[in-house]
């Protein structure tokens, strides 16, 4: 029962009983039409037929006379069919036709009637002429019948009545109500088991989504939506569902790697913060211990500060929410700025720096994050470009349009970086560098990543032989 009761509850079985009830509603409305439809078209056409034979036998009583009408009256009610005739004399009283009694006021009062009464069946075993005289033949069986009449009076004073009988067309009216309703009842069952069955499967989907997640909350985060052969809507939302599974795992194991990195990163300067303060506080320091000691503390708290900073950064931009909204800049005089201020500082380490920078490349960007992306860029090359082993510190700057898309390169001829770690290096306080004396906390390349994610585009590091080409790739639009 709670099955059922979960199946009722829902959206397919309510969309569904929703629709047979619209339906059957239509369908009764329709039938009911046509039924009515059809019943007027045959009254309608009764009455033309009766108007018809009754100007006829006007006009042969009034060209041909009494026994004219007399013959052609008798050779029509003695054939089989619907049609009903009367004729008697000027007291009402019966002549001839296939109908022997006729109400009083159909004869007295000319016009249209419809009335019940008893017609000679002329499939009986012992038909024969209604009324015979006495000793003849019995009088024929006799079925029900209701006649739709018109009575007249004749230019003699005879009276005329010509009609047909309807109970063929209330069968046929009986004909098309029990096929409607066997149809409704068809229509009813049909969809009430086609919605079950449906229903059935969306619940299925539906429960295979359900014990995935209850997976995942259970700490299984490897689980997957499982994905048909028929690409349906379910297929689409399992894969959007998969891909965000994939997007928060990954979040995740960044998270973890995060938090183990800050850890490891920040125990160094924060001890080396502890062992400075410890040391001026001796009492045998001197007071240039103690300044020394107090200028390595704020050297420290700046790096942490940085690091900090850059944590922050990272974040704001992965969270899609930069300071400041996006608008159209100019790309290229962005780059000449930065490459213009790094130049000086690059003379000094013996590094040289060769831009080439298309002129007004425009993209609807953040100035800010796009700045800091330059000089992350521009700061790393620097850092592994140095003169050293008789190799000359080179670095090239390169921005150009591609197609729709702006490219920013940045390029050295330092040591490299081995194909299997040009990915790992993207992540959050990633170092190649073990020993970590070079200086730095592993966060530029990925402010980097988030940036060119934030604006739609790429970041990749491509093998320069010898160094690296450092690739931002981002969309005009």
């Amino acid at each position: 029962m709670s099955r059922f009761a979960q199946v009722w509850r829902t959206s397919t079985v309510r969309l569904t009983a929703t629709f047979i009830a619209i339906f059957v509603l239509f369908a009764i409305l329709l039938m009911g039409f046509i039924g009515w439809q059809s019943s007027v078209t045959i009254q309608r056409q009764q009455a033309d037929d009766i108007d018809r034979e009754v100007r006829l036998f006007q006009r042969i009583e009034a060209t041909q006379g009494i026994r004219a009408l007399a013959f052609a009256l008798n050779r029509l009610s003695s054939q089989p069919g619907p049609g009903v005739y009367y004729l008697g004399d000027a007291s009402g009283q019966y002549l001839l036709g296939n109908m022997t009694e006729v109400p009083p006021d159909v004869l007295i009062d000319p016009g249209v009637y419809s009335f019940d009464y008893d017609r000679p069946d002329p499939l009986g075993p012992e038909a024969g002429p209604p009324g015979g005289p006495a000793g003849g033949p019995p009088d024929p069986p006799k079925r029900a019948g209701v006649a739709l009449v018109r009575s007249v009076e004749l230019n003699n004073g005879m009276r005329l009545v010509v009609g047909r009988d309807v109970v063929e067309r209330r069968g046929y009216s009986a004909i098309i109500l029990q096929s409607f309703l066997v149809g409704v009842v068809g229509i009813i069952v049909f969809s009430i088991f086609a919605g079950g069955l449906t229903a059935r499967r969306v619940l299925k989907r539906i429960d295979t989504i359900r014990d995935t997640s209850t997976k995942i909350m259970s700490g299984n985060l490897s689980e997957r939506v499982p994905i048909t052969k028929r690409n349906d809507e379910f297929d689409g939302l399992a894969r959007n569902l998969n891909a965000m599974l994939d997007r928060i795992e990954q979040l995740l194991q960044g998270l973890k790697e995060v938090t183990d990195n800050v850890a490891h990163d920040l125990k160094t300067p924060l001890t080396r913060l502890r062992n400075q303060a410890e040391g001026a506080l001796r009492d045998t320091a001197s007071p240039e211990t103690k300044e020394k000691a107090l200028e390595t503390v704020i050297a420290e708290s700046d790096k942490l500060i940085q690091t900090f900073n850059a944590l922050l950064m990272i974040a704001r931009v992965e969270a899609g929410a930069p300071s400041g909204a996006l608008s159209e800049i100019d790309v290229s005089t962005i780059v000449a700025d930065v490459t213009e201020l790094y130049t000086p500082v690059a003379e000094d380490e013996g590094i040289t720096i060769e831009a080439t920078i298309a002129e007004g490349v425009m993209l609807r960007a953040n100035r800010e994050l796009i700045g800091q992306a330059m000089v992350n860029l521009l700061e790393n090359a620097m850092k592994y470009a140095k003169p050293e082993d008789g190799r000359d510190g080179k670095i090239t700057v390169d921005l150009r349009r591609e197609g729709t898309q702006v490219v920013l390169a940045v390029v050295d001829n330092g040591p490299g970086i081995p194909e299997a770690d040009r990915l790992r290096v993207l992540e959050r306080f990633v170092r190649l560098e073990k020993s970590r004396s070079e200086p730095g906390s592993g966060l530029g390349l990925a402010l980097v990543n988030a940036v060119a994610r934030l604006h739609g585009g790429t970041f990749r590091i491509e093998d320069n032989g010898p160094g690296v080409r450092a690739v931002l790739e981002l969309p005009e639009a």
